[in-house]
């Protein structure tokens, strides 16, 4: 065990709220998945509890490799993944795939495996590992809107054009994660409002044109339609059943939850173990389950913080930034979701919520945070062999 430690680097706190998020993930996993084994006939929760297990080692897995990894090296990792990132996903929209007439192509099936993969996902790690590049690069010098749009803004609205279709919330976090990153790296402000309105523009006219279509197009647009307006107006309608059992299990919970194992909405929630898993949280384990896990999030965001700070150089900031803001992003709107602060959006909770793609990049991205503190350790260890010659000769000797 010390043997692992000794070869574990980086934060470690960042290493121990992530691992305590992990382990908290496993009891609301297994209740939540009972709703899962029923729907899927011969199958039982200690299945989807296993499986649970097997995407988390994986996760740590990658984070643990990918730490090792000096963090420069993503820099010309990010240029070679952006052409991969544009073929998976162009593959994922071609591939038609639908639910309930609405297009619904997020996942390509891995080979050999019976285990499918969400494009979408990864393509967000690479593209603000992208964008960070770009702008640590440009940092000493004087960035003009013409410049920019084709480095920078061109991959950006290419990946954005290809999961629009399918995901439009996946896709407007990405956005604002973008805008948020070029901001916190010195973009002029005065483009990004050319750029937020651009955006806006190419929404529209992407919206109208699938109005005017008859296809699945169509079906997704009216969905995200209904969702908002169902939102705003306050309306009780069947788009809402999921909201509905998500205050239930939430009332139900009250301060200290019903109990591990004893929720009774995961019976009647639709993605209770994963889009849905904080409204079984709360009712399980009460407000108090609740802020415990919103507090973890909000420490892992100031440990975040701390590491960009720290980093040696641009790049490595950004880059813990770019990286490290969307994970917390992403559990904020998952929780407001679950509390009706926020239309419904299909976004998980991250390390908590079960699927195998959200855990594993999520590791991803916190095992490049890692890397970038872990560099940090390395120069500051340096500066002490450097201000104690005795430690470098007993070294050497």
């Amino acid at each position: 065990m010390q043997q692992i430690f000794k070869n574990i680097k980086g934060d470690r706190l960042i290493w121990a709220i992530v691992a305590l998020l992990a382990i908290l993930s496993f009891l609301p996993v297994y209740s939540a998945a009972s709703n899962l084994a029923y729907r899927g006939g011969g199958s039982n929760t200690f299945t989807f509890f296993i499986k649970h297990f097997v995407h988390l080692l994986l996760g740590f897995s990658i984070m643990y490799g990918v730490h090792k990894i000096p963090y420069r090296y993503f820099r010309g990792l990010s240029l070679v993944m952006i052409p991969i990132v544009l073929v998976l996903l162009t593959i994922t929209i071609l591939q038609g795939t639908t639910v309930e007439g609405a297009s619904a192509s997020r996942w390509i099936q891995i080979p050999f495996v019976n285990m499918s993969f969400q494009t979408s996902t990864f393509a967000a790690v690479v593209l603000m590992v992208y964008v960070a590049r770009y702008l640590s690069k440009m940092k000493d010098k004087t960035i003009t809107f013409k410049s920019s749009i084709l480095p920078l803004w061109m991959p950006v609205f290419l990946v954005l054009a290809l999961i629009l279709p399918s995901n439009f919330s996946t896709t407007a976090i990405i956005f604002t994660m973008v805008l948020v990153l070029v901001f916190l790296g010195g973009y002029p402000v005065k483009y990004l409002a050319v750029i937020l309105g651009s955006g806006i523009i190419a929404l529209t006219f992407f919206v109208l044109v699938a109005k005017t279509t008859e296809g699945p197009l169509r079906v997704k647009v009216n969905t995200w339609e209904n969702r908002i307006k169902n939102y705003w107006n306050g309306e009780d309608t069947e788009a809402d059943y999921q909201i509905e059992k998500a205050k239930i299990a939430i009332a139900s919970g009250k301060i200290k939850g019903v109990g591990p194992g004893k929720s009774i909405q995961k019976n009647f929630l639709p993605q209770s173990s994963s889009d849905f898993i904080f409204a079984i949280i709360i009712e399980e384990y009460g407000l108090i389950g609740g802020f415990l896990i919103m507090l973890l999030y909000l420490w892992l965001l100031f440990r975040v913080v701390i590491v960009a700070q720290k980093a040696d150089t641009v790049f490595g900031k950004l880059l813990v930034l770019g990286v490290g803001l969307p994970i917390i992003f992403q559990a904020l709107i998952n929780m407001a979701v679950a509390v009706e602060l926020f239309p419904v959006t299909g976004q998980t909770l991250p390390l908590i919520s079960s699927g195998g793609t959200s855990i594993w990049m999520t590791c991803l991205a916190i095992g490049i945070i890692l890397s970038v503190s872990a560099r940090r350790e390395e120069i500051k260890q340096q500066e002490i062999n450097e201000d104690n010659p005795l430690e470098i000769l007993s070294e050497t000797i």
